[in-house]
């Protein structure tokens, strides 16, 4: 009897324990989800109230109250940034430097980052100590202009693209994940009669995916969102990006009537739009293609970042 009561007392002492750790794990789940939900709440509503604010009238939206959904539907706001021709002209711009400096501006630092994964190749420290020296120092604003307009770029579309082609912080990223990838695929490609070139395409860039996706995301989300490179070193207007002609339009509290073709006064077409609800029509115009590309290279984003961090 005495070890059937023992036996018994420890069965419910761990019954006990069990039932308080399952208790303590759901108190922990439902304040996870508590908190992850008001998180992600706090995260997208500001992109909802601008969406909101995009579609309603824009006297009615001055009135205020306007926090879940459009009081006074309209899409006038969105027909009238559409008649701003240079809407148009940053888009081209912005998608031009934005696939430029992906597609060459990766395919560079794949190369180095390659190159500098090489154990064989002379003069790799020296390489890499150059690099990482001239990211400690910088020369500022107004010698990087000087040196901006002695080489003629800032007056051009290539002002966007040309400066910014390599990145240290990229580069790090793609040589730590290639200096993960087994060295003997590479003997093995050699064995085949493989050349560098050869290696780099059918042997590391395969076996890459997930790193060079982040690192492409990094590029392109940077080139779209630059409005400071335009904003003070591009010297002609027409030439602004869709970031740099979004900073001017939210920099300026004046509504712009110039845009509204038609017999109707202001007063009336300020029963339509106003300058805070064309700004947000123009929010969402030149944050769309950039907010629809990212879910396509989200599942690569976590898993490429982590890998080119920690491999090494």
């Amino acid at each position: 009897m005495s070890q059937k009561t023992a036996a018994g007392k420890v069965i419910n002492e761990y019954s006990g324990t069990k039932i308080r750790a399952n208790t303590g794990y759901r108190v922990f789940t439902i304040c996870n989800y508590v908190f992850l939900t008001l998180l992600g709440f706090a995260t997208f509503y500001p992109f909802w109230y601008v969406f909101i604010a995009s579609l309603n009238t824009g006297r009615d939206f001055m009135r205020g109250g306007v926090w879940l959904y459009p009081r006074a539907f309209t899409l006038e706001n969105y027909g009238l940034a559409f008649q701003d021709k240079q809407i148009f002209t940053s888009l081209q711009i912005s998608v031009f430097i934005t696939i430029t400096g992906v597609v060459v501006g990766l395919l560079l630092t794949a190369l180095v980052a390659y190159a500098m994964c090489v154990k064989t190749l002379p003069g790799r420290q020296a390489f890499n100590f150059f690099w990482y020296f001239t990211t400690i120092f910088g020369g500022g604003m107004i010698p990087y202009y000087m040196v901006l307009r002695t080489l003629g770029l800032n007056s051009t579309i290539w002002l966007y693209v040309l400066p910014s082609f390599y990145s240290f912080y990229n580069f790090i990223l793609l040589r730590t994940n290639f200096a993960g990838v087994p060295y003997e695929l590479r003997e093995s490609a050699q064995i085949d009669g493989a050349n560098d070139l050869s290696i780099f395409i059918h042997v590391y860039l395969p076996v890459s995916k997930p790193i060079l996706a982040t690192v492409a995301l990094f590029i392109g989300v940077g080139k779209w969102n630059d409005w400071f490179t335009g904003a003070y070193y591009q010297s002609k207007t027409s030439l602004f990006p869709a970031a740099t002609l979004l900073q001017k339009i939210l920099a300026e509290a004046t509504a712009t009537q110039s845009i509204k073709e038609g017999q109707e006064s202001a007063r009336e077409a300020m029963n339509t739009y106003t300058s805070q609800s064309l700004q947000m029509a123009f929010v969402m115009i030149l944050t769309m293609p950039i907010v629809i590309v990212y879910p396509f290279l989200q599942k690569y984003f976590v898993k490429g970042a982590l890998v080119g961090s920690v491999k090494g």
